[in-house]
């Protein structure tokens, strides 16, 4: 058994993320400010902090807490807000993973898995499917603070041996995706046609991303964590299916799952925003044996029950 912290594990992301370890017999602790996770995606077996990641507290938990590894996903995460507050996206990115990292070298904390981003840190790219290889040359402040905090992880291992694994994440969706913010276009479009709305469409809808549902991230995050794997210690693995689906599709396949009549309405296209990105994930089959399982189908329509559940309570 493994002591394990989530950060940002009342988000959507991390609180699966943490469900997944408590399934496999792990002791849970999560860390969130609330800010945009909810207190009630944290599993009732998790121990919860709600600490902000830049805080003195924050450090003194991961320092004190005995912990084996920390899944790190807190962080500001949208794209479009990056770019209008990029103060506020490195201070919680950088500086906030930089109170963190302090604190788990001073706590003896054995790996760090970092949940960074495949889907912003390269850019557009130059070559499909994108392998860890390819330049990185982000188009969004979003890219940027999270591909630094990769740099700092190697710099940590090489001054004090803290080990770490970087998975470079797609679009991800599935349940607990918030379909009221800015970010995650599959629960928004979802929850617009349940409710009779049009989605809007940035640009000409024929963008292309690379999908993997929530379940098959913890499942990475699962293999990445375990200290006894040295293969994957100070990895950087993409995570992804290796195809890219238009919005065009996610929203075709959508509104057939709700059965809506409504069409989307269209807006001018976003600068910051790559036109076309899906990853290439054979060092993580190689390293971690992950492969994704859920279609995206499949898994579309597992978002939307989702939402209708909530809808009906």
């Amino acid at each position: 058994m493994m002591r394990v912290l989530v950060t940002g594990g009342a988000g959507f992301i991390g609180s699966t993320v943490a469900d997944a370890f408590i399934e496999k017999g792990h002791a849970v602790d999560v860390l969130d400010d609330l800010s945009t996770g909810f207190r009630n995606n944290v599993n009732p077996a998790a121990g919860f902090h709600r600490l902000d990641l830049r805080s003195e507290e924050a450090a003194r938990l991961v320092a004190e807490g005995r912990y084996d590894v920390i899944s790190h996903h807190a962080a500001q995460m949208d794209v479009r807000r990056s770019v209008r507050e990029p103060l506020f996206d490195a201070d919680v990115n950088v500086c906030g993973t930089l109170n963190l990292l302090e604190a788990a070298r001073r706590g003896g904390v054995q790996r760090v898995v970092y949940a960074s981003t495949g889907g912003a840190v390269y850019g557009e790219p130059v070559s499909l499917p994108v392998r860890e290889e390819h330049p990185i040359n982000p188009i969004c402040h979003y890219g940027i603070s999270k591909h630094t905090v990769e740099h700092y992880l190697f710099l940590y291992h090489h001054l004090y041996g803290l080990d770490y694994v970087v998975l470079r994440y797609p679009n991800v969706y599935g349940p607990r995706q918030n379909p009221r913010g800015e970010a995650g276009v599959t629960a928004i479009f979802a929850m617009a046609y349940l409710e009779g709305r049009q989605p809007r469409i940035n640009g000409d809808g024929t963008q292309l991303r690379d999908y993997v549902h929530v379940r098959d991230i913890a499942r990475a995050n699962l293999l990445a964590a375990d200290p006894g794997n040295a293969r994957a210690s100070t990895s950087v693995l993409n995570i992804g299916w290796g195809e890219g689906h238009s919005v065009l599709e996610l929203d075709e396949i959508i509104r057939k799952l709700v059965g809506t009549p409504v069409t989307p309405c269209f807006g001018p296209a976003l600068p910051e925003e790559i036109g076309r990105i899906y990853l290439d994930s054979g060092k993580a089959a190689a390293i971690l044996d992950w492969k994704p399982e859920i279609p995206f189908e499949e898994g579309l329509a597992d978002l939307v029950d989702h939402l209708r559940k909530g809808l009906a309570r």
